[in-house]
């Protein structure tokens, strides 16, 4: 395997490298789940490398590389899996684009996937609040004076999305590695007769199909709005100054529901575009097992710092757990 460095332990592997030539050694059938923010072509400079998606000489190049990784990553996952993408809908500007507007990035990726041989499967919406963005980004569509101008100009602000693609199985082969998915943890199950309901008997967990209404509802809306915006490891971390700063760190939030819907504990959960460690985090915290891929040695090192920081606290409260018996005798 070409990589730069690797971290390599029993529940997750971080690869520093081209995730291009490291998806090309992973075995077929190997991935259960893919969840990635990929680089939104050129709107964010991660390095100077040649190999960084995000410095492609145009969109066409961009895509060219992206459908190398697509088609790859088709081969890689299991039948009946899914890959879920995180993206936005990207700002053209007047002095670039010739006008001022909105491009379609999320459109450009489901037609990228379903030509590597992807099906579109679904797509959520991730509420974000426009007063954040306005503060954040100045964007004149949502700022209040625009309103008071001229409203023709005005906007509304701009949400997340999560792509959902699936490999088919293509061949009585493909069908005896279907795995169905019932990643749903107990505390999300409920009993659902009538007893329960009325109150006259304690709820027993009666059916791993038996899932709260609410829960349901939450995981079949169109629309997340309950997503904390802030809820990522650059910020729930003590940094050291001389720390890389990911630009657009995914939700943890994101990650767990998505890993927790579509993949089942104990899967393999796969990210080409590893960032600072934020999938695979999210895949451990859920007891999966992890791979990732990161070509800039600044990510890769928080990435592994992160997840090793992981490992650690679910050993110490392991360990809590183990002694709390004890503890609990002494004090008695």
């Amino acid at each position: 395997m070409n990589t730069i460095d690797q971290h390599i332990r029993d529940d997750f592997a971080l690869y520093n490298g081209d995730c291009c030539e490291v998806i090309q050694t992973l075995p077929s059938n190997s991935l259960d789940f893919t969840v990635f923010s990929p680089p939104f072509t050129s709107l964010y400079i991660y390095s100077d490398s040649l190999r960084d998606m995000g410095n492609c000489a145009s969109d066409g190049e961009f895509f060219e590389h992206y459908s190398f990784l697509l088609g790859e990553l088709l081969r890689a996952t299991r039948p009946g899996r899914l890959c879920a993408v995180h993206c936005k809908d990207l700002v053209d500007y007047k002095n670039s684009a010739g006008r001022a507007g909105l491009r379609d990035f999320p459109g450009e990726l489901i037609r990228a996937h379903e030509a590597a041989g992807w099906k579109y499967h679904s797509r959520v919406t991730i509420w974000k609040d426009p007063v954040d963005e306005m503060q954040r980004t100045k964007a004149h569509g949502l700022l209040h004076r625009q309103l008071c101008n001229d409203s023709s100009f005005s906007r509304q602000g701009l949400p997340d999305y999560l792509l959902v693609f699936r490999k088919w199985a293509q061949s009585e082969e493909d069908e005896a590695l279907v795995k169905p998915v019932n990643g749903l943890d107990n505390e999300y199950r409920f009993d659902v007769s009538n007893e329960a309901y009325i109150g006259t008997q304690p709820p027993e967990f009666k059916d791993a199909r038996d899932y709260s209404i609410n829960v349901w509802r939450k995981y079949a809306s169109p629309v997340w709005f309950d997503i904390d915006m802030f809820d990522v490891l650059n910020v729930q971390q003590a940094r050291a100054n001389e720390d890389e700063k990911h630009l657009c760190p995914l939700q943890l939030q994101v990650i767990g529901r998505a890993v927790q819907l579509w993949s089942n504990p104990g899967d393999v959960v796969f990210t080409p575009f590893l960032g600072i460690g934020s999938e695979v985090v999210g895949a451990l915290r859920a007891n999966r097992r992890g791979i990732g891929v990161e070509l800039k040695p600044e990510y890769f090192r928080v990435a592994v710092r992160n997840c090793e920081a992981h490992i650690a606290s679910r050993a110490q409260f392991s360990l809590f757990e183990s002694e709390a018996p004890a503890l609990l005798e002494i004090a008695l």
